[in-house]
């Protein structure tokens, strides 16, 4: 599931734990190509790669639509420019695969908190086994339809002005069609490659989509030097702080607070068994870029109202574009200071509301209650319960505030480097942390299969 791939994991797991890679990269990619099985997986998925950035320039077939405008809409509006830098530009040339995974995505976070909401369907996912599992992923997909449906027919009223003349509404069925099909299929892609490639398959798409971004990106900046808007020494700040919030985000995307897991001795017939050390590891950014999807979408909504009801020509529409005004972040006085509080505390809010979600610590404690495991110094039960609710809080607080940090620096960078907004945006904010933690856990796999190969020599 998407949310789960790109939030994180939590929840019990016994063993280290250990986040880190044991081999360098140049090893683990030696070492699988030189496997059969794995060169397959990976030439499977470079295989979808292919198609999906084939279906990146394949248009809807309306013609007359205005690009110019279209690009200068998406430049004013950030939930826009995120739909376009997940697709891999998909919007910017009205592609079949406009939507993206982005109805897939909201549909499987909504269906995690239903599950979660509602103890019948999560007692069913817990116990129901694979037929409970292709249940949940059969509802996933109805919601994700119907989600496709309903966000073609938003994001089309958005864009209504580089439309052509022309259109009507034969033409808007057409497009939500083409956009509904394009975004179930692109679906399809994510899990053949989960079946029969390597990594999420999810993911691996939503990684692929920042990939083919990046070169409009450093066109841009090339265009930016050569007319003078960028100069040279403000690329190399661009890069410096790219290496350094990479290597940041890597080091919180590995760490991790491991409480160590004390197994009491037992006979087992007439065997001693338990008496090991383990550990329960809980991960600093366990939550992933979840807030910050979250919080981009609520604070865009205002804003994007403002153009369903016809933009500032109307009293309705002015006075929504105003409120967004206040919710965009940015390092304007007092409009984009406010912005940044509030994407603050609901970055803050959301990785608290998220990890509560992952982590049901009275269910850790029972469990390790039922396997006569304790925590040293910690007494079963009510204590343990409240030691680990304490342990989540704090990591949390110190994930939130790199996950805060890494995405106000989108807004930052600008100030910092010089070079004007829209030309950086891969510094900071989701597309750099999704680019890192996809391509960490992508590794983590390989490198996980090449160890069970070696031990099952």
């Amino acid at each position: 599931m998407s949310a789960v791939a790109i939030g994180g994991g939590g929840g019990y797991s016994g063993g280290s734990g250990d986040k880190s890679l044991k081999m360098s990269l140049v090893d683990t990619l030696r070492l699988a190509w030189a496997d059969p099985d794995l060169r397959a997986r990976i030439q499977f998925v470079l295989l979808v790669f292919a198609v999906f950035a084939l279906g990146v320039h394949i248009p809807v077939p309306v013609p007359g639509i205005d690009s110019t405008k279209l690009i200068e809409k998406l430049g004013n509006n950030p939930a826009l420019q995120y739909l376009n830098m997940f697709g891999g530009g998909a919007l910017r040339k009205v592609s079949i695969f406009s939507l993206g995974l982005n109805p897939y995505i909201t549909s499987s976070i909504i269906m995690q908190v239903l599950t979660n909401a509602f103890p019948n369907w999560k007692k069913e996912l817990q116990e129901g086994g694979e037929y409970a599992r292709k249940q949940q992923n059969k509802r996933t997909r109805f919601l994700t339809l119907f989600l496709c449906l309903f966000q073609g027919w938003g994001l089309l009223k958005i864009i209504a002005p580089p439309m052509p003349a022309s259109a009507n509404a034969v033409t808007d069925i057409v497009i939500i069609t083409f956009w509904t099909a394009g975004a179930m299929f692109m679906l399809w892609l994510g899990e053949q490659v989960s079946e029969k490639g390597i990594g999420n398959g999810t993911s691996l798409m939503i990684f692929a989509g920042i990939i083919l971004s990046l070169p409009n990106t450093i066109e841009q900046l090339v265009k930016g030097v050569q007319i003078g808007n960028v100069h040279w020494y403000s690329l190399v700040l661009v890069l410096v702080i790219f290496v350094a919030v990479t290597w940041l985000i890597v080091y919180f995307t590995t760490a991790q607070r491991r409480i160590p897991v004390q197994h009491m001795r037992r006979m087992v017939g007439t065997r001693m068994m338990g008496g090991q050390t383990s550990y329960l590891p809980f991960p600093v950014n366990s939550v992933g870029v979840i807030p910050i999807i979250f919080a981009v979408a609520l604070l865009g909504i205002p804003g994007q109202l403002a153009l369903m009801v016809g933009g500032e020509s109307t009293s309705l529409g002015y006075t929504l574009a105003r409120v967004g005004e206040f919710l965009r972040p940015d390092l304007t006085f007092p409009e984009g200071i406010v912005g940044i509080i509030l994407y603050t505390a609901l970055i803050f809010f959301f990785s608290y509301f998220w990890t509560a979600i992952q982590y049901n610590v009275e269910d850790i404690s029972n469990n390790l209650k039922r396997g006569n495991s304790y925590i040293p110094g910690v007494r079963p039960g009510k204590q343990t319960k409240e030691f680990l609710d304490g342990v989540i809080s704090r990591v949390t607080i110190v994930g939130a505030v790199f996950i805060a940090f890494v995405a106000i620096l989108q807004y930052l960078s600008p100030r910092l480097t010089g070079v004007p907004t829209g030309y950086v945006s891969v510094i900071g904010g989701t597309s750099l942390l999704i680019l890192v933690s996809v391509a960490l856990e992508t590794m983590r796999q390989i490198e996980a299969n090449l160890l069970m190969k070696q031990y099952g020599q």
